[in-house]
């Protein structure tokens, strides 16, 4: 199980930040639900075609934001996003359906999702007030 997750060494993003980034964003949206179960470091490392050190880099910082537990018996695994602070409204419905509308637009405007993606983080660079 990669769950979607991809590796490009041409990024100057470090791969380990590529799966942390990638995994994240899979609890965070509810995707990857708490108890699903992560593949092993070996396995994921292989499935991607990198060293097992760099999953494992990835995971450690995950369990530190408090995303994944690795326990002994049941690997590990997904404990939860990140709790909303008191008094919000998670949207995540509806950020979902905004990135899909997106993708969707994209793509019929015939945008690579490489470039897709540096034009969303430009836009996130320049600090878009809502």
């Amino acid at each position: 199980m990669t769950a979607g997750i991809t590796v490009d060494l041409s990024d100057p993003v470090p791969p380990f930040e590529q799966i942390r980034r990638q995994l994240s964003s899979l609890i965070t949206v509810g995707i990857l639900e708490p108890g699903n179960r992560l593949p092993p470091v070996r396995s994921l490392a292989a499935d991607l075609g990198i060293a097992a050190g760099t999953v494992a880099r990835a995971y450690k910082e995950l369990e530190q934001a408090g995303l994944i537990e690795s326990r002994r018996r049941n690997g590990t695994v997904v404990v939860g996003p990140p709790q909303a602070p008191h008094g919000t409204v998670r949207a995540d419905a509806a950020v979902m359906a905004a990135v899909d509308g997106l993708i969707r637009t994209a793509r019929d405007a015939g945008i690579r999702d490489d470039t897709l993606i540096d034009l969303v983080r430009g836009r996130l660079s320049s600090k878009l007030e809502p």
